[in-house]
């Protein structure tokens, strides 16, 4: 049987998500094609009380979540990362609401623009993210669930607009 996981993901939103997919295109096509430009909410071990989570998506009166995001980065070894560099208490205001508690995991908001555990493209370089502005923000309007079963490209099971007040980027 494959393995089939779960996550709350924020997806990047056109236009902001256009000029970071034009770079994952050419850093790493594999990621590019299993998954939109994101930054994850909650991964499957958080997920425990789904149906949970899912009711209170449903009932929000949560702010969409803006983030701003610095330099691209290598990590473990041909990975490249964009790490969130404000908007770090909302986030995690959004998870503790979603997971029901303070007592979470710090987890830093990123956008992967090539993973390390696909091969190496051609095009794996920092010079090929220079058109992306230093820093540059989003704003994230929906909370999407998704699975990915396999190695096979992430699907959305559900979206979860964000409609309280303005954009949370404490």
């Amino acid at each position: 049987m494959a393995n089939i996981r779960k996550q709350l993901s924020l997806y990047a939103p056109e236009p902001a998500a256009i000029p970071v997919e034009e770079i994952r295109r050419v850093v790493d096509p594999v990621q590019h094609r299993l998954i939109p430009a994101h930054v994850t909410l909650c991964r499957e071990d958080e997920l425990t009380d789904l149906e949970r989570i899912t009711d209170t998506l449903r009932g929000n009166s949560f702010a969409p979540v803006t983030l701003r995001f610095g330099k691209a980065e290598f990590f473990d070894g041909h990975g490249l990362i964009l790490h969130c560099v404000e908007g770090e208490t909302g986030f995690r205001a959004l998870r503790e609401a979603l997971l029901g508690s303070a007592d979470i995991r710090n987890q830093r908001p990123h956008l992967t623009l090539a993973h390390p555990r696909n091969p190496k493209a051609p095009g794996n370089a920092l010079a090929n993210t220079a058109g992306l502005p230093t820093p540059f923000s989003i704003t994230f309007p929906t909370v999407f669930l998704i699975r990915q079963t396999g190695r096979q490209p992430w699907e959305i099971l559900d979206r979860f607009p964000l409609r309280g007040g303005p954009a949370t980027s404490r």
